[in-house]
Parts: structure tokens; sequence; C-alpha cells
């Protein structure tokens, strides 16, 4: 039974798709990280493979990499396997293995960086949600120096707990 060839999507399709502009597909392409294939109307035309390698260079660039650095990580030289198959060399695979921990360890420092901003975000949402108590509560008609008291014996106890926390 005949294999159908892989189905081929155009630069508009691919883009939309991988949920970017043409334009940046092509801009990719003139920084060497994918030559799609053309039509006989030298039309770009992007199967799977590439769609894949797409994918990682935006996760890459979602997570803050640079496009050299991408370039140059995909860019490692292969060597023959035997039987028509390429594979990395070891130096390069050595390469990859200390790009790749590199990588790890700056996506390591970004989740410790957003978890520092989700706590403080946390905080500031907090404290919102206190004002936002005290002004219900004063349009609903509650003594202002009752409120303001409440709102002070809240803040020592926090600072009481915070102290406590921080001895221990």
């Amino acid at each position: 039974m005949p294999q159908t060839p892989p189905a081929l999507l155009t630069i508009r399709d691919a883009a939309e798709r991988l949920q970017v502009t043409p334009r940046t597909l092509k801009y990719y392409e003139e920084r060497g990280l994918v030559t799609p294939t053309r039509s006989e109307g030298r039309y770009r035309l992007y199967s799977e493979q590439d769609l894949e390698r797409f994918a990682r260079i935006l996760r890459l660039r979602s997570l803050g990499f640079s496009l050299q650095g991408i370039v140059e990580m995909l860019k490692r030289p292969m060597e023959t396997l035997g039987e028509g198959r390429t594979g990395f060399s070891a130096s390069s695979l050595r390469e990859i293995e200390q790009a790749l921990s590199q990588q790890i360890e700056a996506v390591d420092a970004r989740i410790a960086a957003v978890r520092h901003e989700l706590k403080e975000a946390q905080a500031v949402r907090g404290e919102l949600s206190r004002d936002l108590d005290y002004l219900r509560r004063r349009i609903a008609g509650e003594s202002k120096e009752t409120l303001l008291q409440e709102r002070l014996s809240a803040r020592n106890q926090r600072k009481s707990r915070n102290t406590t926390r921080d001895t221990e």
C-alpha cells in the first residue's frame, strides 16, 4: 500500500497553527532556525517536523532565551552513524548537555523569580482585600473608630505571628 506524503502547510496556515505571524516564521527562517521546503512556485511549505521545531523555539523564547543561544543549540554538528543515518557527535552531545544544563538552571531561576512575584502579589491582594472590607463596612454604616481599632489589632497579630516565625 503506497504511503501518502505528509501534509505540508503554507506559511499562513503554519503561522495560524503556531499562533504567530507569518513574519515571525520568516524571521526565524532568516536566522537559520528552520528551512522550509518550497513549492514549484517558490512558496514556503512547512512540515510537521518544522512546526515541532518552531514550537520548541517559541517555548524557549517565552522562557527568555536569546535567539542566538537557540541558534547555537540547534546548529550542533552531525556525524554519520551508518546505514544513511546521522546523529550528533560525542563532542556535540557534551556541548548540548552543557547548554541544556544551563537552560535548566535559567528556567529554575525564572521559576524562583515567579514564585517570589506570586508571593508579593498575594501579599498585595491581602492588603487590598482588607481595604475593600473596611470600605464596605464603612459604607454599611459601621463606626470608623471601631473598624480602625480592629485593623490595628489585626496588624499587630500579623506582626506577632511573623516575629514568632522568624525566631523559630
